[in-house]
């Protein structure tokens, strides 16, 4: 069976895709994102439908949308995802080259988690797909019921110290640490 599933994401547009992989590659988890180019499929991949009936189970642990793609557009995928009870709690976020403010707040009223102008810049990009994939991938925390990696991997020998250590080389996390921890 093959690997769970950290980023699903929809977007038809070659060079968008060519430059997120990149990205996601630099993060080395290109091997655990899925790509798809319209709303109808990544309905079948959340459902494990179709050419997905196999996938591994669980959702993934962030969906990037784009707004306008063929067949289901972002707003219905959106609006299906949120209408499914079981992939409710997916964090979805939108990642698109509108900014037009209607735009904006169709997305949240139909429950999106975020929304991401692409950037024009090269560089501007490339660290907003790295700040997305860092976020959704490592920091947040998922609901209770979803299949989670960490969750056997926390029986593993050595992890709580590996945790730690990777703790202590974070400066941006020193301020939540424990009295003594770093000492």
């Amino acid at each position: 069976m093959s690997k769970c599933t950290d980023i699903l994401l929809v977007e038809d547009d070659p060079g968008d895709v060519r430059l997120a992989l990149a990205v996601f590659g630099e993060l080395h988890m290109v091997d655990r994102c899925v790509v798809v180019d319209h709303g109808e499929d990544a309905m079948d991949f959340l459902k494990s439908r179709g050419p997905f009936s196999q996938r591994a189970p669980g959702p993934p642990r962030l969906v990037l949308v784009d707004l306008k793609m063929p067949r289901v557009n972002g707003f219905e995928l959106l609006q299906n995802i949120r209408s499914e009870r079981d992939l409710n709690p997916v964090p979805v976020v939108v990642l698109t080259s509108s900014r037009e403010e209607r735009d904006v707040e169709r997305a949240y009223d139909l429950g999106a988690n975020g929304y991401v102008v692409k950037g024009i810049d090269f560089v501007e990009y490339r660290a907003t797909l790295r700040a997305l994939a860092t976020y959704w991938g490592h920091v947040n925390e998922r609901p209770s019921g979803f299949v989670e990696r960490r969750r056997s991997a926390a029986t593993a020998p050595g992890t709580e110290r590996r945790r730690a250590a990777s703790l202590a080389l974070n400066p941006w996390l020193w301020p939540l640490c424990p009295a003594g921890f770093l000492t």
